[in-house]
């Protein structure tokens, strides 16, 4: 009799709180939240184009838009997001398609809960 395991993964989100609190300091309320604004939404454009360029085998195209994530996820203190995002574009570079499946699942998942996290934690200024 064959066993079916159905996984289900469940990844941990490292957000930089201090980070983002330092952007506050150094910028001010209103500027800082419209910079986390504009890194929100250009990440979310740079995952639909990674999706794009997967489904399509444009892996230049992927490995350009997973290093600009790594930038922008940094500077929002989303840095298990950027990490994985390095090795999606790290995955891309070498061609390795089972790997960059993989890792392009992951990056996906991360992502829902990183999005979600510096929302729930954007006003950091007290």
């Amino acid at each position: 009799m064959t066993r079916l395991t159905r996984l289900r993964p469940d990844e941990m989100v490292r957000l930089e709180r201090g980070q983002i609190a330092a952007l506050y300091d150094s910028v001010g309320k209103a500027q800082a939240e419209e910079i986390i604004c504009r890194a929100m939404e250009e990440l979310a454009m740079r995952l639909a184009l990674m999706e794009r360029a997967y489904a399509a085998a444009e892996l230049p195209a992927l490995a350009k838009s997973a290093r600009g994530l790594v930038a922008i996820a940094g500077q929002v203190g989303m840095s298990a997001l950027a990490r994985v995002a390095a090795d999606v574009a790290a995955c891309a570079d070498r061609r390795d398609m089972p790997a960059l499946g993989a890792t392009l699942a992951r990056l996906m998942r991360i992502s829902d809960r990183s999005l979600t996290a510096v929302w729930d934690s954007a006003d950091l200024s007290g």
